[in-house]
C-alpha cells in the first residue's frame, strides 16, 4: 500500500491529477478572498493596537504601563489557538456570540498586536537620545517630539522585523479553520474530506503558502535594500 501510494498505477496517477486540477480553484480563491484579506487586516489592525501598547509602555504613566506590560503577558504566555477558541467558543457562555471572521480578526489582532509592540517598542528605545534632545531644543513638546522625529525614525529601524510578522501572519490564518472560516486551509480540509487524499491536497495548500511567502519574502528584501540605501 506505501509504495503504491509513491509509485500509483496510471488510473491512480490520473485521478490525483485531476484532484489537483479542481481543487486548484478553489484554494487560491480561499486564499485570494479569505487568507490574505484576513491577513491584511489584521496586521492593520494588529499594528494600531502595536503602536498604542509601545507608547503606553514606554510613557511616565504607571496604570498604562502595566495594563500594557499584562495585555503583553497574557497573550504572549498563551496559545494563538487557545485564544481564538475563547473568543469563538468561549465568550458565547457569557452572551457574547461573534461571527467567525470577526473571531479571526480579533484573534489575530489581538496576537500581532502583542509581539509588534515589543518590536516597535525596542526600535523606539533604539533611537539615540539627542534626537529626543534636538526636538526639545527648537521648542517642540513630547508628542511632537515622537510624531515628527522619533517614530519615522523607529519605522525604518521595525520595518524588517515587522515583515517577517506579517509573513508568519499569512501561515498562522490557516488556524482560522478551526473557528470556522473558510479560508485555504479550511477549503483543503473540505475537499480531502470529500476524496480522502488529504497528502495530495494539503501538499498542495502547503505549495500555495509556500508561493505567498516566498513573494512576500522577495518584496521584504527589495524594501529593506531601498531602506539600506536611504540610511547610507
Amino acid at each position: 500500500m506505501f509504495l503504491n501510494s509513491i509509485f500509483p498505477d496510471p488510473e491512480h496517477a490520473a485521478r490525483l491529477m485531476d484532484i489537483a486540477k479542481t481543487s486548484l480553484m478553489p484554494l487560491l480563491k480561499g486564499a485570494i478572498f479569505y487568507s490574505i484579506p484576513l491577513t491584511i487586516i489584521t496586521f492593520i489592525c494588529g499594528l494600531f493596537l502595536a503602536i498604542l501598547t509601545a507608547l503606553a509602555r514606554i510613557s511616565h504613566v504607571k496604570a498604562l504601563q502595566v495594563i500594557a506590560r499584562i495585555y503583553i503577558s497574557a497573550v504572549r504566555g498563551t496559545p494563538l489557538l487557545v485564544q481564538l477558541f475563547i473568543i469563538f467558543y468561549g465568550l458565547p457562555n457569557i452572551g457574547v456570540t461573534i461571527d467567525p471572521y470577526t473571531s479571526a480578526i480579533i484573534g489575530f489582532s489581538l496576537n500581532v498586536g502583542a509581539y509588534a509592540s515589543e518590536i516597535i517598542r525596542a526600535a523606539i528605545l533604539s533611537i539615540p537620545k539627542g534626537q529626543w534632545e534636538a526636538g526639545y531644543s527648537v521648542g517642540m513638546s513630547y508628542s511632537q517630539v515622537m510624531r515628527r522625529i522619533i517614530l519615522p525614525q523607529a519605522a525604518k529601524v521595525s520595518i524588517p522585523p515587522l515583515s517577517n510578522t506579517f509573513i508568519s501572519l499569512v501561515k498562522d490564518t490557516s488556524l482560522a479553520s478551526l473557528v470556522l472560516v473558510t479560508e485555504m486551509f479550511r477549503r483543503a480540509q473540505e475537499i480531502a474530506s470529500t476524496n480522502y487524499e488529504f497528502l495530495l491536497v494539503y501538499s498542495e495548500a502547503a505549495l500555495l503558502y509556500w508561493v505567498i511567502c516566498f513573494f512576500l519574502s522577495i518584496i521584504q528584501q527589495a524594501l529593506e535594500k531601498r531602506l539600506d540605501r536611504y540610511a547610507s
